[in-house]
């Protein structure tokens, strides 16, 4: 072995049983020095060796900080034994590692946890068992709830990541069985799938393609079945007295879940805090979208979990008991802001306005002014669907500008006046949309942009909304915080789809798994000024600017 390879920090591959007797393979990185030592654990589903370094520091830089880290493949994944089915086995399998972590020769009996997404999901699974071993989290970018945080939104089906996640699982077990030309067909599926399978993803094709994965479940199961409450945290997790660290993303998929999950976990006695930086899903970088948000946008998660884990599990005074209750990234100021709370108190309510032709002429519309009733109304055509343009999902999450995407005639966009002042967005945003059209089921996409001086369209936040009958919707938007300049405009704009982020809809209310390609049609909506209106969080300014 050359010298360079010896430097490679290679862990010791360890093993464990279950209680029912399978083995669960995992990674050791053992710190210098004499132990026992305080436990940092990972259960993830994406090969052990990954240890989520796509967004967080290499698993030998927490063992070098003195902690002895476990990165273990869940059961069916990686090297580990059993049958993999998302969510299922995760509290039983999580309470089983931490008594046997916790049992360790080199491990002091204290445990936490990190990782994002499915690995922190396995957190809130393992919280959920009352493991005393387990004595602090900091479950990152991950569901609440499985039916409206990870596949649906808004009752609307959550195409492309759904498809792409089915295919990377589907790909791993493959990989397991040896079926390679399988494998390479997943993997191409999950890269970038072709426009026929996106435009019918219940297709007999994508359905064989994706069997054994959970995606017909998906596709098929009623919103109201107890499959979805059997595989999400909320169905299982009390409020344990357990400190948690929550970190999410403006633009990231699953932020409906870290507000979800700070709210649960608030009312008990541990220690809570949220963070909202800037991030899509990953990576965590200034480079969000198309935007660069500067140095202040870089990650510094790691040493703020790293303060996180010493205060709670080594006992030493790191002032993470002090610092503020909330911290949220600014989109437009480029910097942290502190807060006592989330979220703030409802806001102000800008009502729509309209001469008619809010859908062909990009000012036709205006927010914030009363008028007389006026209907706005739009087509959407499945042969050429509203894309999607920034946002929270794939195919282009993050910060983009939009403005082509707004100027099209199947996009109603409601513009304000200039801001005579600055001011401070901070929370939640809301949309409510007096709707009707021409079936029983529509969609409707409403999108909170920045216009800036030159006229370019950013999207601040965005959301999505299934609905049945004709009258007032409310769509619930993401939350934001954005610092709004003297002379920049707010924008709303509205469309009859967002794709392929979602699934499109044949008119017909029936489940995504039911449709078909040539059950698409033509869809008349419109939107009545009278009864619609954008809700903003209230103006609540930072006073002063901390890092995480």
């Amino acid at each position: 072995m050359s010298e360079r390879a010896s430097d490679l920090p290679m862990p010791e591959v360890i093993a464990m049983r279950t209680r029912d007797g399978v083995r669960l393979d995992a990674d050791l990185y053992v710190p210098e020095g004499e132990g026992p030592f305080p436990a940092l654990l990972m259960r993830q589903p994406y090969g052990r060796r990954i240890a989520s370094t796509v967004t967080y520091a290499h698993p030998s830089w927490y063992a070098a900080q003195g902690y002895l880290v476990v990165i273990q493949d869940v059961r069916g994944r990686g090297t580990s034994e059993g049958r993999f089915e998302p969510f299922i086995n995760e509290q039983r399998d999580g309470e089983d590692t931490l008594e046997w972590l916790a049992s360790l020769p080199s491990c002091n009996g204290r445990v936490g946890m990190y990782g994002f997404s499915y690995q922190g999901v396995t957190q809130l699974f393992a919280a959920a068992s009352g493991h005393p071993a387990l004595k602090a989290i900091a479950p990152a970018m991950t569901g609440f709830r499985l039916d409206r945080d990870w596949a649906y939104e808004g009752g609307a089906f959550r195409l492309q990541n759904s498809l792409s996640w089915a295919a990377q699982l589907g790909a791993e077990s493959d990989r397991r069985d040896g079926n390679h030309e399988r494998f390479a067909q997943r993997y191409r599926l999950g890269h970038g799938p072709a426009a026929d399978e996106l435009i019918d993803p219940a297709s007999p094709a994508v359905r064989d393609l994706l069997g054994g994965t959970f995606y017909g479940d998906w596709l098929d199961r009623s919103l109201d079945s107890d499959y979805w409450e059997e595989r999400s945290v909320a169905g299982c997790l009390p409020v344990v007295d357990l400190p948690a660290l929550h970190v999410g993303g403006w633009f990231d998929s699953f932020l409906t879940g870290t507000f979800a999950t700070f709210e649960h976990l608030r009312a008990g006695a541990g220690h809570q805090r949220l963070v909202i930086g800037p991030w899509t899903h990953l990576p965590w970088t200034p480079a969000v979208g198309q935007a660069w948000l500067g140095d202040a946008a870089q990650s510094t998660i790691d040493t703020l979990q790293l303060r996180w884990f010493d205060h709670f599990l080594k006992g030493h005074d790191t002032g993470v008991d002090r610092d503020p209750t909330v911290q949220l990234y600014d989109l437009r100021a480029n910097r942290w802001r502190a807060y006592a709370d989330y979220p703030p108190a409802p806001g102000t309510r800008l009502p729509l306005a309209s001469d008619g032709s809010a859908g062909f002429d990009i000012g036709g519309g205006r927010l914030g002014e009363t008028g007389e009733p006026v209907v706005d109304t739009f087509i959407h055509d499945p042969w050429r669907p509203v894309p999607a343009v920034g946002g929270h999902l794939a195919p282009s999450p993050g910060i983009h500008d939009r403005t082509v995407v707004d100027a099209r005639p199947d996009v109603l966009t409601y513009t304000g006046a200039a801001l005579q002042t600055d001011h401070q967005l901070a929370g939640p945003v809301s949309v409510t949309l007096n709707a009707a059209a021409d079936a029983d089921s529509f969609d409707l996409c409403a999108v909170l942009s920045v216009v800036d001086a030159d006229g370019r369209a950013r999207n601040l936040t965005q959301g999505y909304v299934r609905t049945r009958g004709n009258g007032p919707v409310t769509v619930d938007l993401r939350g934001t915080c954005a610092l709004l300049r003297a002379g920049e405009r707010l924008r709303l704009s509205v469309s009859g789809a967002c794709y392929p982020a979602y699934a499109l809809n044949d008119g017909s209310g029936r489940a995504p798994g039911a449709m078909r390609a040539a059950d698409l049609r033509i869809l008349t909506l419109s939107v009545n000024t009278q009864g619609s209106w954008v809700e903003l969080p209230a103006q609540s300014l930072a006073m002063k600017e901390e890092n995480p």
